[in-house]
């Protein structure tokens, strides 16, 4: 498992690359969870492309450092981009890991070649929602909303029948660190990214669960008509984590992207 320290912080990462194709896609994983997430959509796209998973900061193995803005977030994923030696790359945020591809490409678009933002906005909750949930998590911890939380990663479908795979996941939440969880919650809360949407000139492809019960799909495609030139598509039977509950219609989107920016079809207007 590698990890290396970028500015003083240790970040876990998976790097995996592949022949013949220089464009390197990077996953970033959403608040709650580490890079585990991704991997059934790494499985599949193994040899196809260069895949890059990490965790962000506070997150799974990673340090947990400070965490004041969203800023964080972006400054870890750039330096690893350089300590890597990656000279283009597709983004594929989940969540919060969409509004740290907003704000990477907000700080370095020459780096950028595409992006795919998945389940996720350019403003997500309200200041009053994130200081309740923060509140809470500080004085009962966790294990208080992760309940409520894996009401909306998933669909009732995975509830009922993915009961294993549910213990699993609510384990990942309640074991990773308060204060890395709090802090991204704050960095969500304060981040509003309306305006540098507006100016995302690469292909971009929005994508949403159609029972995402955190950032609906109506919220994702008001992130779409802020991007010229987007495209926003509906994962169905999913929530707020498709990678998890539908892959298979994750990867194929995924592939399909990637080739229309190799054959020049996807265009930016």
């Amino acid at each position: 498992m590698p990890f290396v320290t970028i500015g003083g912080i240790t970040l876990h990462h998976r790097h995996i690359k592949a022949t013949g194709n220089a464009r390197a896609i990077i996953f970033i994983n959403s608040l709650g969870t580490d890079f585990r997430i991704w991997d059934d959509i790494v499985w599949a796209l193994d040899g196809e492309m260069p895949v890059l998973v990490y965790d962000k900061r506070g997150h799974g193995l990673s340090d947990i450092g400070d965490i004041t803005s969203i800023d964080d977030h972006v400054d870890d994923l750039s330096a690893l981009i350089d300590h890597l030696g990656l000279e283009k790359v597709v983004l594929c945020g989940l969540s919060v890991g969409g509004m740290i591809a907003q704000g990477l490409y907000a700080r370095r678009p020459g780096i950028v070649e595409a992006m795919i933002l998945c389940d996720t906005a350019h403003k997500i909750g309200t200041t009053d929602s994130w200081n309740t949930r923060i509140a809470t998590v500080k004085s009962k911890g966790i294990q208080a909303i992760a309940d409520g939380v894996l009401k909306v990663w998933f669909t009732p479908a995975f509830h009922a029948n993915r009961v294993a795979e549910l213990d699993g996941y609510w384990n990942m939440m309640t074991r990773q660190a308060v204060a890395g969880y709090v802090g991204t919650c704050a960095a969500v809360r304060d981040a509003d990214f309306a305006d540098a949407a507006r100016h995302i000139a690469v292909p971009t492809l929005c994508l949403a669960g159609d029972q995402d019960g955190s950032t609906s799909p109506d919220l994702v495609r008001s992130l779409a008509a802020l991007i010229p030139g987007s495209r926003f598509e509906i994962i169905r039977d999913a929530g707020h984590i498709p990678c998890v509950e539908q892959p298979e219609a994750l990867v194929t989107l995924i592939r399909d992207f990637i080739a229309s920016l190799a054959s020049g079809a996807e265009t930016h207007g």
